[in-house]
């Protein structure tokens, strides 16, 4: 049964960072596509940050783009979020995600992932 648990979210003032990680287990770590999806209150869920299998290839939102920074050990069967530059808009459930299927590339929508994590909330306070 694929299980995938998220740490590191916590409450941080407008300006700093935090490290989400995500820990997968059940299956094949490296043969997988990753994700990153947050959801604020009364907001629909979003992607973040996306990564392909072996890490070489990633998508960030525009709204992180240069401030957050996705990346994966293969190793350590876990996912990276890097949220550096936090802003009070960044406060969220942050989730990570896989799809069932191995596929190419990394994956932008949100129908393609399958599985999900409980999520760990992020607060950026002003």
């Amino acid at each position: 049964q694929v299980q995938l648990v998220e740490s590191g979210g916590g409450l941080v003032q407008a300006g700093g960072s935090l490290r989400l990680s995500c820990a997968a287990s059940g299956r094949t770590f490296r043969n997988y596509a990753m994700g990153w999806f947050r959801q604020a209150p009364g907001k629909e869920r979003e992607l973040v940050a996306a990564i392909d299998w072996s890490g070489s290839h990633t998508y960030h939102t525009d709204s992180v783009k240069g401030r957050f920074t996705i990346s994966r050990d293969n190793a350590k069967n876990t996912v990276y979020l890097q949220m550096n530059s936090l802003k009070p808009e960044d406060t969220a459930v942050y989730y990570c995600a896989s799809p069932s299927a191995i596929l190419a590339g990394f994956l932008t929508s949100e129908h393609e992932y399958h599985y999900w994590g409980q999520g760990t909330q992020v607060t950026v306070s002003s």
